[in-house]
């Protein structure tokens, strides 16, 4: 059966293990306001092997006098170039590492910090790409960028509560049921499987579902991360036209935040409307892209067309 499936997948499905294809990210930005801190421990600065931390300043710092303690073999060299210090770890800190680092100002001024990580899963690997300083809270720039901080906020609780509303919907219910494995209280039907490896050791059992009555289609992709020392994580799912001009909607479900190493296992489960694949040109071919926590990097790709509902 499975064979016969593979066979009349060869024009609607497209299918590939990818290092390529990063995703564009929006920098993890936030502000540290001194003032704060005046009788508290050094703010923490979260930092990520591999990716460089910026630390922006309000004037330049001192080179000879800006440091981190123990900084050998886990850092490149603190850089101190004018109004910004540049942190680049070598590797990944575990979350108990705790490094010091003294910035101190032109004028003088020191400003200490706390070099460390919040790696306890793997959404929280991003760490910080940039760090605005403001060493009094009463100042012009700083109470600027403190009312952007609101402002920031307050949209995302408004986009956290738009997707609660979003997600309670008959589509997020069937993509819920199909990560449980309950196929059978779905109205879908398997059409197509197919079995793919990414570089990195994850395995991807991607199957799609149609339904003729209810004109919907879903992909379940099975993740299995056969990755010796890695975990993994899905960063974001888009459903996108063939051109990659136009996102489409889609419903989705994870069985799991992670996947450990050595063999863990878990679903992704995506359900979207027949209506999806409509244009004001005629049908348009889709496709679906994984892209992986951490580096964003795509993982798969499946490529839908409307003939599945045939």
């Amino acid at each position: 059966m499975r064979n016969i499936l593979l066979r009349r997948s060869t024009l609607l499905l497209a299918l590939m293990a990818s290092v390529a294809g990063a995703k564009e990210r929006e920098p993890n930005e936030r502000s540290i306001y001194l003032s704060d801190h005046t009788s508290q421990e050094a703010p923490e600065v979260y930092v990520v092997g591999g990716i460089v931390t910026v630390l922006r300043l309000v004037q330049p710092c001192d080179p000879a006098r800006t440091r981190m303690l123990a900084w050998e073999g886990r850092f490149a060299p603190v850089g101190c170039d004018g109004k910004r210090v540049l942190l680049e770890p070598l590797r990944d800190l575990k979350p108990d590492d705790r490094l010091m680092l003294l910035v101190t100002l032109a004028d003088g001024t020191e400003l200490p910090f706390t070099v460390t990580s919040r790696q306890e899963t793997l959404t929280d690997r991003t760490g910080d790409q940039q760090v605005n300083v403001f060493p009094d809270r009463e100042a012009p720039k700083a109470v600027l960028a403190s009312l952007y901080d609101s402002l920031k906020r307050e949209q995302n609780l408004k986009d956290e509560v738009a997707r609660y509303r979003e997600e309670d919907s008959v589509d997020h219910a069937l993509a819920a049921l199909l990560i449980k494995g309950a196929e059978k209280m779905t109205p879908f039907r398997p059409r197509l499987v197919k079995l793919l490896k990414s570089p990195d050791g994850v395995e991807f059992l991607v199957s799609i579902l149609t339904s003729k009555k209810h004109d919907k289609v879903a992909v379940v992709f099975t993740v299995t991360n056969n990755s010796p020392a890695e975990l993994w994580g899905l960063m974001e799912a888009r459903l996108m036209t063939e051109d990659g001009r136009e996102p489409r909607q889609f419903a989705l479900r994870t069985s799991r935040v992670e996947w450990g190493p050595r063999g863990e296992t878990g679903k992704i489960a995506i359900v979207m409307d027949a209506n999806a694949f409509n244009s004001k040109e005629g049908p348009e071919r889709l496709v679906l892209e994984l892209f992986r926590q951490g580096d964003g990097l795509r993982q798969a790709y499946v490529q839908l067309a409307q003939q599945l509902l045939r």
